[in-house]
């Protein structure tokens, strides 16, 4: 999905926190909301969420980069979380995770690749343990993962 065009994302996050009312207790709300349409939050969006509910701006970035549902970047058309529990790590989850990257040739320090198609992150637990290492794609898990079967998997994707 491309970047937001500025004047959009302001608009929208007046909307947003208009239909909340304006209230400070509704920055969550006015954050989610956003980030469903947007599927991330624009900067430009960030900025007049602060403006618009009289938060710091530091404190609505805070809440922002605080919980994994939200990202400041866009993200790619399929969502990749690789598990890197205790479980997970002890069985592999780092060499999947280097796998994938390679696979999807990321960069270092890259979420997204270059054509939007894929966006890669870790997360510390996905409750799957006994099926380590686990990786999710749009919310399709995979257990019991190799490193041989991550082309497999990602070429469902492509």
């Amino acid at each position: 999905m491309p970047a937001v065009e500025p004047d959009v994302a302001i608009a929208r996050a007046d909307e947003v926190a208009e239909a909340y009312g304006s209230e400070r207790s509704s920055l969550i709300h006015v954050l989610q909301d956003i980030q469903e349409e947007f599927d991330y939050l624009p900067r430009d969006s960030l900025r007049q969420v602060s403006e618009r509910l009289s938060v710091p701006l530091a404190e609505v970035l805070r809440v922002a980069t605080f919980y994994s549902a939200f990202s400041l970047e866009p993200r790619g058309e399929h969502l990749i979380t690789v598990c890197t529990g205790t479980a997970c790590h002890v069985k592999g989850a780092g060499r999947i995770l280097d796998a994938i990257r390679r696979e999807l040739r990321l960069a270092d320090g890259r979420e997204t690749t270059d054509d939007v198609k894929f966006t890669v992150r870790s997360v510390r637990c996905m409750g799957c343990c006994a099926l380590a290492p686990v990786i999710n794609i749009d919310g399709e898990p995979y257990g019991r993962l190799t490193v041989g079967r991550v082309r497999e998997i990602l070429s469902d994707y492509e």
